[in-house]
């Protein structure tokens, strides 16, 4: 009998260690996914191109802060010396009227690099209900908004076409239902240039065929965060208009004939109920190279 009771004690000890070690695991990837900064490195090539450039993206900072002011992530993107930076929406919350997170940033980010920033959902949103003017406002911090527009330009004597569009950018058979959007696109895609497009909507360019359907080199987008909860060999548990384990949910997304691409980041913030699990906030570093 006692023998039988030391055995009871010996694994109620066992599994509340355990059980400790897991409630302090999950305490410490919530508070890391929340205050650490982690480098994605991703590399293409590109048969338009001469030379190499190098991009930083960053996306959905949903108000976030690492270190005062952002110092440390503007530090960190330093870093990386890019010779771009692409902001790909949702700077700051909907619900939120203040701005000076976002602006802040973009002001450090324009002294490392040239910065454009397209809109997320949570831009338009803030506009709506808040009645801010964000184009003007990025603007004179220092970056250069693309919504529902796009600008040539010559980097490092590389001819770029760099776009951005808020909105689900349908393949283009679906022209039709999406007038604006695929006038948008038509023109766009009508260059000799490399393209690069920002579009805080991803479901679409790898879901529903528009890597295949438009004529756009490379593509960048966020908005998903990395699926929030990640889980070991699984990914993303969930993802908007994609649901429960949606498997895309960050990386290099390519069409089917592997001339396109999508760059799917899984950002720096969140603004959901459930925090960001086992999901290190993430600054993204893309190498375009010649194709030989």
């Amino acid at each position: 009998m006692k023998e039988s009771t030391n055995m009871r004690t010996g694994w109620k000890k066992i599994i509340c260690l355990v059980l400790s070690l897991l409630l302090v695991s999950g305490l410490l990837s919530i508070t890391l996914s929340r205050t650490a900064l982690t480098v994605s490195r991703y590399q293409l090539t590109a048969s338009k191109l001469t030379g190499p450039i190098r991009i930083v993206q960053l996306t959905d900072l949903h108000n976030s802060e690492f270190g005062e002011d952002n110092e440390r992530l503007a530090a960190r993107v330093a870093e990386q010396e890019p010779d771009l930076i692409l902001v790909t929406g949702d700077l700051l919350n909907e619900n939120e009227e203040r701005t000076d997170i976002a602006v802040t940033l973009i002001r450090k980010l324009a002294e490392i690099a040239p910065v454009y920033v397209s809109f997320g959902n949570h831009e338009v949103g803030h506009e709506r209900r808040f009645g801010t003017d964000l184009r003007a406002l990025y603007t004179q911090a220092g970056a250069r908004v693309l919504n529902d527009d796009w600008v040539d330009l010559t980097l490092k004597d590389q001819e770029l076409r760099i776009g951005g569009i808020y909105g689900y950018c349908l393949p283009s058979k679906y022209r039709e239902s999406r007038k604006s959007e695929s006038a948008f696109l038509e023109e766009f895609q009508n260059t000799e240039r490399t393209t690069l497009l920002l579009c805080h909507m991803p479901v679409c360019w790898i879901i529903n065929g528009s890597l295949d359907g438009w004529d756009v080199d490379v593509v960048l987008s966020g908005h998903i965060h990395g699926g929030q909860v990640r889980l070991p060999l699984i990914g993303g548990l969930w993802a908007p208009d994609q649901g429960w384990f949606p498997g895309k949910s960050a990386g290099l997304y390519f069409s089917g004939d592997g001339e396109r691409v999508m760059v799917l980041s899984r950002g720096l913030g969140n603004t959901d109920n459930v925090p960001r699990v086992n999901n290190i906030p993430e600054i993204l570093v893309l190498d375009i190279l010649p194709r030989e």
